[in-house]
């Protein structure tokens, strides 16, 4: 099998809908930012393997899958009322509420692990923090595009959540990645003083 179809060549991709669009639709880019976050933290899961932060690693590639179906889910666009809706369509795995939760469940798991925060902190620290911190900004850049296209037409009632509490949860991977390593968290300080 080729690698490639040609079928984008004039700057158009298709939906799982069978619908065109161009490459520069805001659904097209809301889940490219996603897949580019899944990438991002796959990077990270390969330096969380190193450090033998086994836990770590198992929730991220969690995430990873679960980021794989927002990608489709975002790629899917939801039926207007009174639309039919193909069998692909149907079949596309959404995020829900459960999923959020088991994320706040991982986040206050994480936050009982780290000593609590005196001030603003910069990205730093480890290379795996440095990661994760990459990881939350790239997440919340695909959380505001998702936010922009869920402005403008019907997504999954759940993915900006997904996204909101899962940049929250990368914050608190790379303060607990600092702190296992016995690195302190690079504490903020106000340059103009």
């Amino acid at each position: 099998m080729k690698l490639y179809t040609k079928t984008g060549d004039k700057g158009q991709t298709g939906l799982f809908s069978g619908q065109r669009v161009s490459k520069a639709d805001l659904r097209v880019n809301a889940y490219g930012d996603v897949d580019e976050l899944n990438s991002v933290i796959g990077w990270c899961n390969v330096e969380a393997h190193k450090a033998g932060q086994t836990e770590m690693v198992a929730v991220l590639t969690r995430v990873q899958s679960r980021l794989f179906e927002i990608g489709a889910d975002l790629a899917t666009p939801r039926p207007a009322d009174g639309e039919d809706v193909t069998a692909m369509v149907s079949s596309v795995p959404r995020v829900g509420l459960e999923q959020v939760t088991e994320l706040e469940c991982h986040l206050d798991r994480n936050s009982e692990k780290v000593k609590p925060m005196k001030s603003f902190i910069l990205p730093g620290g480890t290379e795996l923090a440095s990661r994760l911190h990459i990881a939350r900004t790239v997440c919340r850049r695909a959380e505001r595009l998702v936010v922009a296209l869920a402005e403008r037409e019907p997504i999954g009632p759940f993915i900006v959540q997904y996204l909101n509490r899962l940049s929250d949860l990368l914050f608190a991977m790379a303060r607990e990645a600092n702190q296992d390593a016995g690195v302190d968290d690079v504490p903020w300080h106000n340059a103009t003083k």
